[in-house]
């Protein structure tokens, strides 16, 4: 019998280890999807994954027709609302897509929950800070976090105080 790996992450992407520096690294070296692509055709037995520079559903799309499944990096923490519709157009779901309110909202039982098992606030809240990125009042919901919930004694109120920093109209698109 013969063992190993049959899953593969791999990233489009280049690394130059000289003459550029690591924020460089993620923009200057020319992705290499056909690289990725060749992969899952000579070894179609294997799980392809392609990674590198994927920011938005539609390059995922495009992506799922050449590899097994797409990651998306940093714009998972840059624009976290992408994924808002991933269940809709990936999985078929027909549940309506909460908005960024909505999904603030959501997220209370389980803030609260993790609050009293001892977890800090301006954890929990980390990965929404860029949930209403290029909105308005994203700057103020952002600021408010940043500051607020490393207070001694964080909780609730201050995600309910930042939210009611931002419009309702800010869930547009």
């Amino acid at each position: 019998s013969t063992s190993g790996a049959a899953r593969f992450i791999v990233h489009a992407r280049k690394a130059w280890l000289d003459g550029l520096s690591p924020k460089e690294n993620r923009t200057i070296p020319p992705l290499r999807y056909a690289d990725v692509h060749r992969l899952k055709v000579e070894f179609p037995q294997l799980a392809i994954e392609i990674n590198g520079g994927i920011r938005d559903l539609d390059t995922v799309a495009e992506q799922l027709k050449h590899s097994d499944g797409v990651m998306i990096g940093r714009a998972a923490a840059d624009t976290p609302y992408v994924f808002a519709e991933v269940d809709r157009l990936f999985y078929g779901e027909d549940t309506p897509v909460p908005t960024r309110h909505e999904a603030v909202e959501k997220s209370y039982p389980y803030v609260e929950e993790q609050l009293r098992a001892g977890e800090p606030l301006h954890r929990l809240v980390k990965p929404m800070l860029n949930l209403f990125a290029g909105q308005r009042g994203s700057r103020a919901w952002k600021r408010h976090l940043s500051t607020e919930a490393y207070s001694e004694g964080a909780g609730l109120d201050v995600l309910r105080a930042a939210l009611a920093l931002v419009p309702q109209d800010s869930d547009a698109g």
